[in-house]
């Protein structure tokens, strides 16, 4: 079986303090794991329009996402069950306060995304569950000189 090709825009959420928003995910096929917002781009629609859209219906927040930071191929089992190959452009992302917002999120994202939370450094670093990216202190890391 083929993979499904997926095109998806991801957020490096960080608020004022660099702490990085990451949403909790509770699939009924797996254990629970934790991720940036973001998600598939619509066809039409660019990554950067993706970003934004994305941003804003899962943390309500209006933002300019900036330019794509990291782009990354990766294969997994989307929450509904499909097998993709996606392409991921991320971008990083300054909030101007901590709070989020999910009332946009669609009916799946408020069964599957039970909670977000703002992660330290040394809270990734001492993370019980599996978070994606798997190297996000890393990359967090190296793009902080290029802010």
């Amino acid at each position: 079986m083929s993979r499904v090709p997926r095109p998806a825009a991801r957020i490096l959420l960080l608020d004022e303090a660099d702490r990085v928003l990451l949403f909790r995910f509770d699939p009924d096929d797996r254990p629970p794991f934790w991720c940036t917002p973001g998600g598939a781009v619509d066809p039409g629609e660019s990554y950067e329009a993706a970003a934004r859209r994305e941003l804003r219906e899962e943390t309500g927040l209006e933002l300019d996402c900036g330019p794509q930071v990291l782009q990354r191929h990766v294969e997994f089992l989307t929450i509904e069950g499909v097998e993709v190959s996606a392409d991921e452009r991320y971008f990083r992302v300054r909030a101007p306060h901590d709070a989020v917002d999910t009332s946009g999120h669609t009916a799946l994202e408020q069964r599957v995304m039970t909670r977000f939370h703002w992660f330290t450094r040394a809270e990734l670093a001492a993370a019980t569950e599996p978070y994606f990216p798997e190297d996000l202190p890393a990359i967090l890391d190296a793009l902080e000189g290029s802010e």
